[in-house]
């Protein structure tokens, strides 16, 4: 091997770890792109957040949870949930709104959720999930449980309340969790530097005496060390952290935005030059773990593997409309109450919704 990182990184350590992270991130990269053109052809309804170019930050923290641990994430959540296990066809599925999808097609695409693995959802107000996830962590803790609470969130998120009553309670309250803010510099449309006086969102730690650092967010391996080392602490010594990952979206905030217009070609294309994908797979084979061949069979493998998640996803039935106010009331009353909705008269038509398949 030739250098210190790569002769220490557990994810170079052999031919099998090097594949099994590269094509997570090969996965959610082909996925988002993908997803993309379905949404162009109106697949796809409602907002559509794409995670293109962090990957490792969503890889490289996921990777060392294990199967007593909790993970929470906003609402740029395709990634979130890909890399922690989720079948690509029921991902899919709910972005596309089917039966078959992750939420039962009642979520969509900043709602997904995975409960076999833990995932407890992709959250669609920022930084609404932050007390959420750390009552998760009080729960672990209650309890004396092994597991810990990964929570991620946005830059957009630092400057919510929510954001710092969660981290004064996890401190003061010593629970097993880390916040990783996955800082790709801009909410929305606005910089990080227009939206708070303290750039180094990590410092923000520092205020409720709580473990903060920074890391190169499209540097999988560091990702994983310090993601790896905190999960452990805050396992162990119930002592939360605040991980910043530093990186970068290609695309703009959402589907509906090219992210053309705050940000100049320069500041995009020296992002692009700095690929977690490219970056990984080069250090792999330069290691000699991996080939350009190995790179190249498994890019194919992920292409084909999409398609076969859009054909599937395509192909699933819709939710039936008869169950559209199931899990929102648990009044035993509740489908005669909605009975009345089942009609609907825009523009003087009188049909069943129920029936309207048009």
């Amino acid at each position: 091997m030739s250098s210190s990182v790569e002769q220490h990184s557990p994810l170079l350590r052999d031919a099998a770890a090097a594949r099994r992270i590269l094509r997570q991130m090969v996965l959610i990269r082909r996925f988002e792109e993908r997803t993309e053109e379905q949404y162009t052809r109106a697949r796809i309804g409602g907002y559509c957040h794409l995670a293109i170019g962090e990957e490792a930050a969503n890889v490289g923290a996921i990777e060392p949870l294990t199967d007593a641990d909790y993970l929470f994430g906003s609402y740029r959540d395709h990634g979130t949930a890909l890399a922690v296990g989720s079948d690509p066809a029921a991902v899919m599925g709910e972005l596309f709104g089917k039966a078959t999808g992750v939420a039962g097609g009642y979520g969509g695409s900043m709602h997904l959720v995975d409960v076999e693995r833990r995932f407890l959802g992709g959250w669609g107000i920022v930084g609404g999930h932050l007390p959420i996830a750390v009552g998760a962590a009080l729960a672990l803790d209650y309890r004396e449980a092994d597991g810990v609470v990964l929570c991620q969130l946005g830059d957009g998120a630092m400057n919510t309340g929510a954001f710092h009553e969660a981290l004064n309670l996890a401190a003061l309250w010593k629970l097993p969790i880390v916040f990783q803010v996955i800082n790709n510099q801009y909410g929305m449309g606005t910089s990080v530097a227009m939206a708070s006086a303290e750039t180094e969102l990590w410092k923000r730690a520092a205020a409720y005496e709580m473990h903060g650092e920074r890391v190169d967010g499209n540097d999988v391996d560091a990702v994983y060390e310090a993601a790896s080392r905190l999960l452990q602490i805050a396992r162990e010594q119930r002592r939360p952290a605040l991980l910043e990952t530093l990186t970068y979206r290609f695309r703009g905030h959402s589907v509906a935005d090219a992210g053309k217009v705050y940000r100049t070609p320069e500041e995009i294309a020296a992002w692009k030059a700095r690929d977690p994908i490219e970056l990984f797979a080069a250090r792999a084979i330069e290691a000699g773990v991996l080939t350009a061949d190995d790179v190249a069979v498994l890019r194919r493998d992920v292409d084909t593997q999409v398609s076969d998640a859009i054909k599937e996803a395509a192909s699933a039935p819709s939710p039936d409309v008869a169950h559209l106010y199931d899990n929102v009331y648990g009044d035993a009353g509740t489908g005669e109450q909605f009975a009345r909705m089942d009609t609907a008269a825009p523009f003087g038509e009188r049909r069943e919704t129920r029936n309207w398949r048009t």
